[in-house]
């Protein structure tokens, strides 16, 4: 199992690359700064694995890093005008993503609602709550780059659609939570602990 996460990995990281390469070549400085920054995250667990003696990151952290990266390059290469989907199949693996990482870590961090083996209903409640705070934060990222973007006569590096996209996307963000939740999807808890 580890191969194939780590095969996609390395799959994910050179389509990004790619992706960074195609808006360089058409000269989008926004899509090729979101493709440059998503191979970036995603290899900063693997170095911090290569780094640090006795934490093991293993290969599933960076590779969903890389997947939901790439998905975004992708997307802003023109998949998120062309593809009515594609925005939300990219916010709801990111926010699974999310999900997960607080899924794993809430009843680390917070002693007593819940353990790692058999994470609680506040647990469940308080990842897909987070998460949603978390995707909220990001939409205001959105919006302070759309008014970075405008006061300084440049193309915002990241984009935002308006409100009905934004409750569309906290939306989705939520199908994400939602589905690590009910999946029970606990793969960080050994990372986390």
């Amino acid at each position: 199992m580890a191969t194939i996460v780590s095969l996609a990995l390395v799959a994910f990281q050179c389509a990004t690359l790619v992706c960074a390469a195609v808006a360089v070549r058409r000269r989008d400085v926004a899509a090729a700064i979101n493709a440059g920054g998503a191979f970036v995250l995603a290899a900063l667990p693997v170095l911090a694995d290569a780094a640090l003696r006795g934490v093991a990151v293993g290969p599933v952290l960076p590779a969903w890093l890389a997947g939901a990266g790439l998905l975004h390059s992708l997307g802003m290469l023109g998949l998120y005008e062309s593809t009515s989907w594609w925005d939300h199949l990219t916010h709801t693996v990111s926010a699974a993503l999310v999900a997960a990482l607080l899924y794993a870590g809430l009843p680390v961090w917070l002693p007593g609602v819940g353990d790692t083996a058999r994470p609680s209903v506040v647990v469940a409640a308080a990842t897909v709550a987070w998460t949603f705070v978390v995707g909220v934060c990001w939409e205001l990222i959105e919006v302070a780059a759309r008014e970075v973007g405008a006061r300084y006569d440049v193309e915002p590096v990241l984009v935002y659609y308006g409100r009905r996209d934004t409750a569309i996307d906290l939306a989705f963000d939520v199908v994400g939570a939602l589905l690590v939740v009910l999946g029970d999807v606990r793969v960080f808890v050994p990372l986390v602990a």
